[in-house]
Formats: structure tokens, C-alpha cells, sequence
């Protein structure tokens, strides 16, 4: 039992528990810093040969599950341990504080008193009625009060032991949210363009969402930058349900736990046409290694194949660039311009389809995390409140009156506030 005691003493140490809260900081910090949840082989191909900090390569990285941090056992053993220390530390700690605060403390003999933080004694013609003055101010300012025998004690802001306790609650609450959204959690990231549907099954198989995006616009500042991104979807469901709903950045759609966000846009397909041929729509990529959101596709300009130019588009509006095999620029193509000849054959450019960048986040611990956050709060702001305890003794003789205090914050107010009490109460002489 000893061993017991002694263990939960160290594992509800306050100075442990900031060095929790200090790994969890710096783990959420490299979390953020390092791409998470990629393909292994993009970490193995950039880290290796650069090694991040100098010391941590590609293989290292999946080793210590730098790939996904907050899934990783390492982070949620952190947060495991920091809740197993909350709750240790409410139990041995903030609840024994709530029961004290909550028990009368029945204070008899004016000798109890001197030995308080605050204490005051006066001398009165009439300390009865003193006192019962005194009941009726603190009654009036709010305090409960318990009258005895040639005594009384007073209390206010008792609510403010339960502070602790609910900030104590809602961190673990917020914890025990994102561990269960790391691993119960699903992310989905997709481009898609108008037309083109995304089907979300259950885990049996089941469709349970088919998402179809209807309309894709980008929002352009008078110098062609994107200001928004809006995309009209439309779904449609096992159970009949069949609705449009319109989503842009910072405006997402939820529908039965999961959150579809508006998150990127790209450009998907180019609709041209070679010399006499139909119009032929073909898939564009991007080249990063060109630039910064830079799409294209190698178009061959003969039947063989051969004499292939490089086209290239930044945006749904053009214009695109024709580049030859060595680099050379050939010719400027804007949709639904005229064509251009290249290498002899007649190039045209009918359009530029835009996809959306669609995030899908389905996560079961954010209501959880929610109300921790709000419980949080709550319990900071009932932390401030400040727990002040009164006890006025007449003294046996009858001429004197001993006044005393505890405050577990703001002391200093409440030696300011405690004479002005006891000035009313000797101030108001029947």
C-alpha cells in the first residue's frame, strides 16, 4: 500500500506534469514541421538524402513514427500518462480541497481565530448586535452564512474550488477526443472535376455516401490570383437522400460525422484539337519540378508519335504554352483562340477543366474534444473566482469582538475588504 501511495504521488506530481505538457508541445511542434501521413517512400527519397536536423534520415523517421505523430504510441502513451496524472492529482489533490471547502469549520474560541492570516479584534458597547449586523451585511454582499452561539461563520465563492477539478476533467476529455480521432479517425483527400462522383463506403463495403461534384468555380482578384474556391455538390444517399449543398474555403459541409472541406483546386483535363480531329480531352498533370502550381501534358504532333511539344497552364483561363523538345517556345494557345500551327499541324485549345480539391475528415472524437474545450474554459474562469471563509466570535466578557478570515486568492483584497465589514457592522449602532 505504501509503494501504492508512493507511486501515485509521483505520477500526480505538478512538476511531472509540466514535463508532460512540455514533450506534448515539442511532439505537436514536429508534428507540424515534418509532412504527416505520406507514402514511406517520399520520406525515404527526401530524408535520406538530406537528413532532417542533420541527424534523422528516412529510415530513422519511420522508425520513431515521425511519419504520423499523433497516431504515433510514443504521443499517445504521452497523453495516456498526462491523463492518468490529471486524475490523480484531482483525487488526492483538488477533490479533498472541494470537500474541505464545502465542510463548515466550526471556529469556537477567540484564541481559534488569532491564528488565521487575517484576524481583527474590537472593542463594543453592544457586540450582539454587532454581530447580527455584521450576519446581515454578509448576507446582503452575497455570502452564505451559519450563525451560532455568540458566533458566526461565512463563505463566498465556494464555486471557485470547483475550477480545478473541471479544468482537470475537460483536459482529459480533450485527450481522451484526440486519441480516439487519431485512431478511429478517417482522412481522404481527392481532386475531382465537374461531373465525377466519389463513393464512401463503410468499412463492410456498404456505399453509405455517393458525392458528385456538380460545378467547380475559382474566384479571381483583378490580377488572376484565386481568392475563393467554391464547389457544388451533390448527394446522394442509401436512404434516398438526394441534396445539393455548395461548400468554399472556411464554409465545409457536415453530415453525419463526417466533414467535407473545400481544400485545393487543380486543373484536370484540356479539351484540344490536332489539325481535322475531334476534339480530344486529355488528363493534365502537374510538373513541380517547372514551378509552383504549373499543369501540362506531352502532346506527340505526328501518327508515329514522334516530334512531341511540352503544353503548359497555370490556370483555367490561360494562356498555354507550347514548348518544343529542346526547350524552345514554340507558341502561345488561349482557350477558345484561334489555332496555331506547330510543326506543321494546327493546335487548338477549346478549354481548360478545373478540379476540386476535396478533404474528407470523418472524426469520432470531436465532440468529445469540443466539450473538453468547454469544460475547460468553464473550469479556468470558475478557477479565478476567489474562495473567502469569515468567522466572528463575541468574546466571553461581552465587550469584544474577534474577526477573522482565509482566502485562497487575492489575499490582499480581502484584507482591504474585511475592516470595511466590520466598520459597517460597528458603524450601524441601533
Amino acid at each position: 500500500m505504501t509503494a501504492m501511495r508512493r507511486l501515485a504521488a509521483l505520477l500526480s506530481d505538478l512538476r511531472l506534469a509540466i514535463g508532460l505538457l512540455l514533450l506534448i508541445a515539442l511532439a505537436s511542434a514536429i508534428g507540424t514541421i515534418l509532412p504527416q501521413g505520406e507514402a514511406p517512400a517520399l520520406y525515404l527519397e527526401r530524408f535520406n538524402a538530406t537528413p532532417w536536423l542533420g541527424l534523422i534520415n528516412g529510415d530513422w523517421m519511420l522508425t520513431l513514427q515521425l511519419d504520423h505523430v499523433y497516431s504515433s504510441t510514443w504521443f499517445l502513451g504521452l497523453l495516456a500518462w498526462l491523463g492518468l496524472a490529471l486524475i490523480l492529482c484531482s483525487w488526492r489533490r483538488q477533490w479533498p480541497a472541494l470537500q474541505a471547502a464545502l465542510r463548515w469549520v466550526d471556529y469556537r474560541e477567540p484564541r481559534q481565530l488569532s491564528k488565521l492570516a487575517l484576524a481583527q479584534s474590537v472593542s463594543l458597547p453592544d457586540p450582539d448586535a454587532a454581530l447580527l449586523r455584521l450576519s446581515h451585511t454578509l448576507r446582503q454582499s452575497g455570502w452564505q452564512v451559519q450563525e451560532g452561539e455568540n458566533r458566526i461563520q461565512a463563505r463566498r465563492g465556494t464555486m471557485g474550488r470547483v475550477g480545478p477539478l473541471l479544468v482537470h476533467t475537460g483536459l482529459v476529455l480533450l485527450m481522451l477526443g484526440a486519441a480516439w480521432g487519431s485512431l478511429a479517425g478517417h482522412r481522404l483527400e481527392r481532386f475531382l472535376a465537374p461531373g465525377r462522383s466519389l463513393d464512401l463506403l463503410d468499412r463492410a463495403g456498404n456505399s453509405q455516401l455517393t458525392l458528385t461534384l456538380e460545378d467547380f468555380a475559382i474566384d479571381r482578384d483583378p490580377a488572376g490570383r484565386p481568392e475563393q474556391f467554391r464547389s457544388q455538390l451533390l448527394l446522394q444517399g442509401p436512404d434516398d437522400i438526394n441534396s445539393e449543398r455548395q461548400i468554399s474555403v472556411n464554409h465545409p459541409l457536415r453530415y453525419r460525422g463526417m466533414t467535407v472541406y473545400q481544400a485545393d483546386w487543380s486543373l484536370a483535363t484540356i479539351t484540344v484539337q490536332l489539325g481535322n480531329s475531334p476534339k480530344l480531352q486529355l488528363p493534365l498533370q502537374s510538373f513541380p519540378e517547372l514551378g509552383e502550381q504549373l499543369w501540362g501534358l506531352v502532346l506527340p504532333t505526328r501518327p508515329d508519335g514522334s516530334e512531341p511539344v511540352l503544353l503548359t497552364v497555370s490556370s483555367e483561363q490561360g494562356p498555354v504554352q507550347v514548348f518544343g523538345a529542346g526547350g524552345e517556345a514554340l507558341a502561345t494557345l488561349r482557350p477558345g483562340g484561334d489555332a496555331a500551327e506547330i510543326n506543321g499541324l494546327p493546335v487548338r485549345v477549346w478549354s481548360i477543366l478545373p478540379a476540386s480539391g476535396l478533404l474528407l475528415k470523418r472524426d469520432p472524437g470531436v465532440p468529445l474534444v469540443y466539450a473538453g474545450f468547454a469544460i475547460t474554459l468553464l473550469g479556468g474562469g470558475l478557477s479565478m473566482v476567489a474562495t473567502r471563509q469569515l468567522w466572528a466570535i463575541q468574546d466571553v466578557d461581552g465587550r469584544r469582538l474577534h474577526v477573522a478570515g482565509l482566502c485562497n486568492r487575492n489575499l490582499g483584497g480581502f484584507a482591504r475588504e474585511l475592516p470595511e465589514l466590520i466598520s459597517t457592522a460597528v458603524a450601524s449602532r441601533a
